[in-house]
């Protein structure tokens, strides 16, 4: 489906009944046409944080807490994020015998939704750990060019160096809008790489061309992946970013060459 027909920048009245039609797919096959002999492409997971979840006890009584959603990167469809906060808005007066019942809802109807098997874990509102970053970081360099646009020939080598390198950079300064409404995305992508040594102030001038690019999460870590791989040709490379929340939640895909080189999920401080 065309995410024209989407509720994204609509006026929309939030439902309060359960409604698990309101859940919105969007095909991945036409953003990754031009990816599509990248190696990893469909190789990850998008990890989704959810902090508004809310449904009642057989009593009535509200429950709270917060949801991790998995969802494979093999999945035909991503699941449009209006339609996502508004579907589990819509379990707020809907009652279940127990916290498995909930799960077992919500994981049948994602499932439907994205073509894939999709995993939701719950956490006590208090016991999702914030996590530091660790590695490299980039943002104290200054690069020679910038752009404000998508710009993957501006990655290069370590021209001063034939170093073999594996290293883990990131950058808080990922930038990019929402395609449909315009409305900024921030995140901070970890990059980790095996190959030639790269040159870091290339990597992040390519970081900031995205400051003002329209692309969906999922497809903009994508981009980043492909151009990564397709211009500094590492033997191995991971790419994860970890975008701020907005409307109670907030989305992390990552991609890698590897399946070894899966992380685990975090939550920084900024989400």
């Amino acid at each position: 489906m065309s995410v024209e027909h989407s509720l994204l920048g609509k006026d929309t009245n939030y439902p309060t009944e359960y409604q698990p039609d309101i859940l919105f797919p969007i095909s991945r096959a036409t953003a990754r046409e031009k990816y599509a002999h990248v190696e990893g492409i469909r190789q990850g997971k998008d990890w989704w944080h959810i902090f508004e979840i809310s449904w009642l006890n057989t009593a009535g009584v509200p429950q709270v807490a917060i949801g991790r959603m998995t969802l494979p990167a093999t999945s035909p469809n991503l699941i449009e994020s209006k339609s996502l906060k508004l579907y589990f808005n819509s379990l707020n007066f809907a009652k279940f015998d127990s916290k498995e019942a909930f799960i077992a809802t919500v994981e049948k109807d994602l499932s439907n939704a994205a073509q894939v098997d999709v995993k939701l874990d719950l956490f006590h509102i208090d016991d999702l750990e914030i996590s530091k970053p660790e590695g490299i970081c980039l943002d104290n360099l200054t690069p020679k060019r910038l752009e404000n646009h998508p710009d993957a020939t501006l990655l290069a080598l370590d021209k001063e160096s034939d170093e073999q390198v594996e290293v883990q950079l990131y950058s808080h300064l990922l930038r990019s809008n929402c395609p449909v409404t315009g409305q900024p995305d921030w995140g901070t992508v970890f990059i980790r790489y095996q190959g030639k040594k790269p040159c870091y102030k290339s990597i992040l001038a390519y970081i900031i061309s995205y400051r003002q690019h329209n692309g969906f999460h999922e497809q903009c870590v994508e981009q980043i992946y492909a151009d990564l791989w397709q211009y500094l040709q590492p033997e191995k490379l991971m790419v994860y970013a970890t975008y701020t929340r907005r409307g109670g939640l907030d989305i992390n895909p990552c991609r890698v060459s590897d399946t070894t080189w899966m992380p685990r999920p975090i939550r920084l401080a900024r989400q």
